[in-house]
């Protein structure tokens, strides 16, 4: 996450053409760049458990909203790994994380 972060709140050409070709405006990129940061921040961060649940369901619909975008443009299915990826690792991320980190 911290890395697609970087990209998109740099606006770096490929990732802006990229987003651009899904349909979107060019300032979703900073919008998507700063939620993931604060997500990851939110996930290390000790305590509030609450915090980690939302930051992981963003992560979550984020990674899910990028695949069915890619889907509803028709991008070839090598398009999806990225996204796809992301999306098992916050699972995994999520189902495994210690005890303390879970909500009652």
């Amino acid at each position: 996450m911290v890395s697609s972060g970087i990209v998109q709140v740099m606006h770096m050409k490929e990732e802006t053409q990229f987003i651009l070709d899904l349909g979107y405006p060019e300032y979703l990129l900073t919008l998507l760049g700063i939620s993931k940061f604060l997500g990851v921040v939110a996930i290390l961060v000790p305590r509030f458990p609450l915090v980690k649940e939302w930051a992981y369901a963003g992560f979550f619909f984020m990674m899910s909203g990028a695949i069915f975008s890619h889907v509803a443009v028709s991008d070839p299915l090598s398009e999806l790994f990225g996204p796809v990826l992301l999306l098992v690792l916050t699972v995994v991320s999520w189902y495994f994380r210690p005890a303390d980190r879970k909500i009652g």
